[in-house]
């Protein structure tokens, strides 16, 4: 496959859409100011997504840029509390930014604030699913960004490429757009080397293709080709399809959508394939043995609820690999625990509408979400 036609492009196939923008293109690197015509048209962008149906999420950098000049520190490295510092002020600029643009659109925003480790924490990582999962079905945009004022390792070595990765496997997402000031991976460094050639398309990560990458971008991001890439596996790795295009366009995700040059990373497997796949991977550190009316219903592919639950088998967390196990007969899948071991003997076998009596917290009425789960068999 040489290129994608406007027909099979990930973006206008997808359900759900995670776009990454960063400072370079939001940001005004002179004055420091945000480029308010570019974001309108993105915007526009944004709108025609969720016009056709489909659920965007937005990736935004741009927090220590804004607060840098609000606080008149100067260009260059900054100290990490100054950094820190930035970002506190530049967060509500950027979600007012934000805010500002995409309602004229008709469209209502949502901040979320995470770090790396917010995606890497089991429990954490399912809190923020499920809370982009809602806001997503209220139609309403998420626009995340790192939690620089908190962030240490983030600030010093991180970027909005992976972070963006990882966004777009909390949510099921099924493309990633990076928007950049390249327009994708070429075989060597296109501005040292006339004779570099573009890759529209890859569909596998190898030492040959990781060695094209060069350093970083522009002077005013973090990021560069190999954070692009390390995004890249991460993306894949959850079936989810990603591109490297040029952002600084008006318009940047139409033109993608009209076939302005990019590089596809192609995965093999859908966002549902994969993690269903790295759910059964998972050692089960428990049990829910459930009747034979809830495991017909897990066939069908319903959600767990407690009241089909007979009884919880070892000692667990909330989000931790437990095995699904049929009383009376043998495993029929895996799954991550809606609850801990604790909370889970205290709801078994009861409706979900007395979780809040019995816990003391209004808790969520599925046990394990049929989404965190995987059935043999299906």
């Amino acid at each position: 496959m040489d290129s994608l036609t406007l027909a099979t492009t990930p973006l206008t196939t997808a359900r759900r859409v995670v776009v990454k923008v960063g400072s370079a293109l939001l940001v005004d690197v002179e004055t420091g100011r945000l480029n308010r015509d570019w974001l309108g048209g993105l915007a526009e962008d944004v709108a025609a997504l969720a016009g056709r149906g489909q659920e965007p999420i937005l990736v935004s950098s741009g927090a220590i840029a804004l607060g840098r000049r609000v606080l008149g520190l100067p260009q260059g490295a900054l100290p990490l509390e100054q950094q820190q510092a930035a970002a506190a002020v530049g967060q509500i600029r950027l979600a007012r930014a934000w805010e500002e643009a995409l309602e004229p659109q008709g469209l209502k925003t949502a901040q979320l604030l995470l770090t790396l480790e917010d995606t890497q924490k089991r429990r954490r990582y399912l809190n923020g699913r499920a809370t982009m999962a809602t806001l997503l079905g209220l139609g309403v945009v998420p626009i995340v960004n790192e939690n620089d004022t908190v962030a240490t390792d983030e600030i010093r070595y991180g970027d909005n490429d992976r972070l963006a990765a990882r966004v777009a496997l909390m949510a099921g997402a099924d493309a990633l757009i990076l928007l950049s000031d390249v327009d994708g991976l070429y075989t060597a460094n296109p501005r040292d080397d006339a004779s570099a050639e573009h890759l529209p398309t890859v569909t596998e990560i190898t030492p040959e293709i990781e060695e094209m990458a060069g350093g970083t971008g522009s002077a005013h991001s973090s990021g560069g080709m190999k954070t692009k890439l390390l995004a890249a596996k991460t993306a894949m790795q959850g079936g989810c399809a990603m591109a490297v295009t040029l952002g600084g366009t008006a318009n940047p995700l139409k033109a993608l959508e009209q076939g302005a040059r990019a590089t596809w990373f192609v995965p093999q497997a859908s966002p549902a394939a994969a993690r269903k796949k790295w759910i059964a991977s998972l050692k089960p550190l428990g049990a829910l043995v459930v009747d034979a009316g809830a495991a017909k219903a897990l066939r069908r592919g319903k959600s767990l609820l407690p009241a089909g639950v007979t009884a919880i088998e070892g000692e667990f967390e909330r989000g931790d690999p437990v095995a699904v196990v049929e009383a009376g007969g043998g495993g029929i899948g895996a799954a991550l625990a809606g609850y801990s071991a604790a909370e889970a003997r205290a709801i078994a076998g009861v409706n979900s509408a007395r979780i809040a009596d019995i816990l003391g917290y209004p808790g969520r009425a599925a046990l394990a979400h049929r989404d965190d789960m995987v059935i043999w068999g299906m």
